[in-house]
């Protein structure tokens, strides 16, 4: 991953930032740039698809050299801050970047969010270009509902994770084994890799607890891809889930909720209990 990750930056010394936990920062006299102007609803929103040109232009400039990281979409908001999207995080600025406020911004008039749907947009992931052939495939029933997870082997999380999600049927799990927890992580993961059988080493290893014996030395391992794969997007925890539709869940969810976002991503209802 480039640089620091966001918040471990933002504690960086030297950085023309100020958190706050609520309202809109002043301008500062000294910048020649003007005050930006509280726009009407809805929020003027910068299109991906095109390049950003002028002020937009100039705030993720200053965004990258003041705040750095993987900067991308700005968009004007009703409440006369700018959007800015850095390495997969959402933060608010002012039209000079003096100020920085990050954390969920709501519109009480409407009591909607408009942080976390914005957070998921920008951290969709394009689920077919996901390389399929190098993750664990475990089918069950017909294997019609498409799931990818990333998983550590020493995560306790993942193993409560791998108990309730036994029970999804009609689903195909594509399992990237994602060992960023110790030697004995990727020690695991490759023996898993290895196995005669992939989908049974996962789960005699993660529901069962079974020992796995040691892959052989001319075994080839796509770990490292996968380790490259997962910095790329972005994973920086175990378990994390990819669905259909590009969205992701971080951590262990309900079993009911998998079956919510499975159901979402295949625009079919979810199975009843």
């Amino acid at each position: 991953m480039r640089g620091l990750p966001f918040r471990a930056r933002l504690a960086a010394p030297g950085l023309l930032a100020l958190l706050l936990a609520a309202g809109v920062a002043p301008s500062n006299a000294a910048d020649p740039a003007p005050a930006a102007k509280p726009a009407a609803r809805p929020a003027t929103v910068s299109d991906p698809g095109r390049k950003p040109a002028g002020i937009e232009k100039l705030i993720l400039d200053r965004v990258k050299a003041r705040v750095g990281g993987d900067v991308g979409s700005v968009r004007r908001m009703p409440f006369g801050l700018w959007e800015v999207a850095v390495d997969g995080e959402i933060i608010y600025v002012d039209e000079g970047v003096h100020y920085l406020i990050t954390g969920r911004a709501f519109d009480l008039a409407t009591k909607t969010d408009l942080t976390t749907p914005r957070k998921d947009e920008i951290n969709k992931v394009a689920f077919d270009s996901l390389p399929l052939g190098l993750a664990v495939k475990t089918v069950r029933g017909n294997g019609s509902r498409r799931l990818a997870v990333f998983e550590d082997p020493n995560c306790p999380y993942c193993k409560r994770f791998e108990h309730d999600i036994s029970t999804l049927n009609n689903v195909t799990i594509f399992t990237f084994l994602y060992p960023i927890l110790s030697e004995d992580s990727f020690a695991k993961s490759r023996a898993v890799w290895c196995a005669p059988d992939r989908a049974v080493a996962w789960s005699q290893l993660m529901q069962e607890g079974k020992t796995l014996e040691a892959s052989p030395e001319a075994c080839q391992d796509p770990l490292q891809q996968l380790l490259a794969l997962g910095q790329k997007l972005r994973v920086t925890g175990t378990p994390t889930l990819v669905f259909v539709d590009g969205r992701r869940a971080p951590g262990a969810i309900p079993i009911e909720r998998v079956e919510e976002m499975l159901a979402d991503a295949a625009g079919t209802p979810a199975p009843k209990k």
